[in-house]
């Protein structure tokens, strides 16, 4: 017992010095591994500060490179102090792997998130239409784009459909065409609804003359003339041109002597001799 005692005492100063070696050097990499972090984390936001990326990516993508870097550090730093990593490793593996499962649809959105910041469909300032809403879109989140509808209404729709599903930008074009369809009763001079139409599209200065006006007979309707109008305006301007025309010609139609008909049917009865 005694020659045990002086064994374990004799190997407590070498064990203290390797260990103690052990722990300084693990104290610096994690202290010297964090200021490199940082270091590199501010090379990276001035490069993105040069760059014309998108302030929303530049956060997004700060931020991932930061912690893994972080988690390499304090990962290198257990090691050295002789934690078996490879087993810690596989825990957090199978950890992470339950928690995807359960999260399936969240990293789904993260990633529809990651896709929307990288190709940029659309940006904060847009208005798109999209999964039945329509609006401006207000914040680009890593799960959800928060859109404001012309109603006022908040709408969140999440990052992995509007990545994997169809979706309209109505303001990537600085243009757009607005269309219309106004109809005539049949007898109505045609000439004198193109003349008209004419006049209140040249009224109008929004209205742009390049690419011109079109106009033409669309359908021959159960109780009209249809008449398809299509012009060229402002993106900004489209609704205020396609409701102000309407009015004009509703009440320009009736001032003219054109009528704009209801529908209506025509009911013929036949009498047949009993004999």
């Amino acid at each position: 017992m005694v020659t045990y005692m002086e064994f374990n005492a004799a190997a407590i100063p070498s064990i203290v010095v390797n260990y103690g070696m052990q722990l300084v050097a693990a104290v610096a990499t994690l202290v010297v591994g964090l200021y490199l972090v940082k270091f590199v984390i501010r090379l990276i936001t001035k490069s993105f500060e040069k760059s014309e990326v998108d302030a929303s990516l530049k956060t997004f993508l700060t931020s991932m490179v930061s912690i893994l870097l972080r988690v390499m550090v304090y990962i290198t730093a257990l090691g050295m102090l002789g934690v078996e990593m490879t087993s810690f490793i596989a825990i957090l593996a199978a950890a992470g792997l339950a928690v995807g499962m359960a999260l399936s649809g969240t990293l789904q959105n993260f990633a529809g998130g990651v896709m929307i910041l990288l190709f940029k469909p659309y940006k904060v300032g847009d208005y798109i239409e999209a999964q039945g809403y329509e609006g401006t879109v207000k914040e680009i989140q890593i799960f959800v784009t928060v859109l404001t509808t012309s109603d006022n209404k908040t709408a969140l729709i999440p990052n992995g459909l509007l990545a994997n599903d169809a979706m309209i930008n109505y303001s990537t074009q600085s243009t757009r065409r607005v269309d219309w369809t106004f109809g005539i009763a049949y007898g109505d001079d045609l000439d004198k609804a193109y003349d008209v139409l004419n006049r209140l599209i040249a009224a109008d200065d929004r209205i742009m003359q390049e690419p011109k006006p079109f106009m033409a007979v669309a359908e021959l309707g159960d109780s009209s003339v249809n008449i398809a109008v299509r012009v060229w305006v402002n993106a900004s301007d489209y609704g205020k041109v396609k409701f102000k025309m309407n009015e004009e010609v509703y009440r320009t139609f009736d001032s003219e002597g054109l009528s704009i008909p209801n529908p209506q049917l025509d009911i013929h009865i036949q009498q047949t001799n009993a004999n």
